[in-house]
C-alpha cells in the first residue's frame, strides 16, 4: 500500500489523527447491515468488504478520536424483514451504537432505517437509491450514493444523446421498488429530452420476463430495469437468444462482474453505476482505493458497490470527528452539515437540508465478458422524486 497516498487521503477527509496508540476508552462501534449470502450478495459482499477497508485504515492511522473503530456486520439474508430484524440485533448487542449503515435494496433500506429510527440512530444506506427513502424515515435517513432519478436521467440522456435512440421500449420488473422508480424516472427524463417511449411492459418476478419480452415493440432501444445482476445478465441473454440486437440500457442493478463473464458474446449493453475502479480510470483517488482493496482480499478489482460500502464508513467517520463525539444525535447533526466530502465514487454534500447528495453518474458498457469505462454524467434534466 501507499502510504503516502493513504494518509493524504485520510487527512483530507479529516480522519488522520496525530494519535499513535488507541485511548484507554472503548471503541467506537457502528452496526452495518448487508446481504452476505444469496443474489443481493453480489452487492452485499463487496459493499461491506470496502467498508471493512475503511475501517481497518481509520485504525491504522490511530483511530477514530483516539478510539478504535470496530464495525458489527449482520447479514440481511435478501429480505425487508431481515434486514429490520439484522438492525434490531445490533442495536440489541450494541446499544450504544450512533449509526447503521449499509444494504443496496430500497425495500430493505426502509424496514432497517425505520428500526434505526425508532432508536433515534442515523442510517445511511450505501446502496439503495430510492429518492424517496428520506421522505419515509423522515430525519434519521441518509443516502451515500445518488438517487434513482438522477441516474435514471443519465441513462436517458446517454440513450438519446450518444446512442442516438429516439424510440425506446421499457421493461421492468414491478414486484420491486427501485425497478419501478428507475422505469418511471427513465420514461420521464426521456419524454423531457424529446424522446418516444414506445411501450412500458411490466411483469411480476424474474421467471416471468420471457413472456413480457414477447410483447416488446421494435425500438431503438431497450430500457430492461433489473433489480440484481443475475437479472440483468438473464434478461440480456434472453432477448439476445430471441433475436433482439438493439441496445440495452439499465440501471445500477447491472454492476456486478462475475455474472457477465459467464457469456463474453453480450454486447450492446450499457448501465449506470457509482464508480468504476479498473486500471483505465486515471482517477488518483480510485486507483489508491482500488490498489488497497485488491491488495486486502486477493487482487479483487472493486465495484462500484465497494466504494460506496467505503465512503460510507467515511461519511459516519468524518461526522464523529467534525462533532468530536460519538453521541447520536451529535453525529445526526454532524452529518447532515457535510459538505464537499471527497471519496471514492466522488463528492458528496448534504446541502440545503437534502439527505439525498447530488453526484455524477459513471456509465459502463458490457462486451466480452467485462465491464468498460464509457463516460462520466451529470444530468441536466432531472425528475422530481
Amino acid at each position: 500500500m501507499r502510504v503516502a497516498a493513504f494518509a493524504l487521503i485520510l487527512a483530507a477527509a479529516g480522519l488522520l489523527t496525530v494519535a499513535t496508540s488507541f485511548s484507554m476508552q472503548g471503541p467506537i462501534r457502528l452496526g452495518a447491515v448487508y446481504n452476505l449470502t444469496g443474489d443481493w450478495a453480489a452487492y452485499g459482499i463487496p459493499s461491506s468488504r470496502g467498508a471493512k477497508l475503511h475501517a481497518e485504515q481509520i485504525n491504522g492511522a490511530g483511530g477514530l478520536l483516539s478510539r478504535p473503530l470496530e464495525l458489527i456486520v449482520k447479514n440481511a439474508n435478501g429480505t425487508p424483514e431481515g434486514a429490520a430484524a439484522a438492525a434490531s440485533d445490533i442495536l440489541s448487542e450494541a446499544p450504544d451504537v450512533p449509526a447503521l449503515f449499509g444494504l443496496s435494496g430500497s425495500d430493505q433500506a426502509r424496514a432497517a432505517g425505520e428500526v434505526s429510527a425508532k432508536a433515534q440512530r442515523v442510517f445511511v444506506t450505501s446502496g439503495a437509491t430510492s429518492p424517496q427513502l428520506p421522505l419515509q424515515v423522515p430525519e434519521y435517513l441518509f443516502l451515500a450514493c445518488f438517487g434513482d432519478n438522477v441516474q435514471a436521467a443519465a441513462a436517458a440522456q446517454y440513450a438519446y444523446d450518444t446512442l442516438k435512440a429516439r424510440s425506446v421500449t421499457v421493461l421492468y420488473d414491478a414486484s420491486h421498488t427501485y425497478t419501478r422508480l428507475l422505469q418511471d424516472y427513465f420514461i420521464r427524463s426521456l419524454k423531457a429530452l424529446g424522446g418516444e417511449v414506445v411501450s412500458a411492459i411490466k411483469f411480476q418476478g424474474a421467471e416471468k420476463f420471457t413472456n413480457a419480452m414477447t410483447r416488446a415493440s421494435a425500438s431503438d432501444a431497450f430500457f430492461v430495469s433489473a433489480e440484481t445482476p443475475a437479472n440483468a445478465f438473464a434478461f440480456a441473454k434472453a432477448m439476445r437468444e430471441a433475436g433482439f440486437d438493439q441496445p440495452i440500457i439499465g440501471g445500477d442493478g447491472y454492476d456486478g462482474d462475475s455474472v457477465w463473464s459467464a457469456d463474453p458474446d453480450l454486447k450492446d449493453i450499457y448501465f449506470t453505476t457509482h464508480a468504476y475502479f479498473a486500471a483505465d480510470n486515471p482517477s488518483p483517488r480510485a486507483q489508491f482505493f482500488a490498489e488497497a482493496y485488491a491488495g486486502a482480499y486477493d487482487g479483487a478489482v472493486p465495484d462500484g458497490f465497494a466504494g460506496l460500502g467505503y465512503d460510507t464508513v467515511g461519511l459516519l467517520t468524518t461526522a464523529i470527528q467534525n462533532a468530536g463525539s460519538s453521541e447520536p444525535e451529535k453525529l445526526l447533526q454532524a452529518l447532515g452539515s457535510i459538505e464537499d466530502y471527497e471519496g471514492v465514487t466522488g463528492t458528496i454534500s448534504f446541502s440545503g437540508g437534502s439527505h439525498v447528495p447530488r453526484k455524477s453518474v459513471t456509465i459502463l458498457e458490457i462486451a466480452d465478458g467485462k465491464r468498460s469505462f464509457v463516460t462520466e454524467i451529470m444530468p441536466t434534466q432531472i425528475p422530481s422524486p
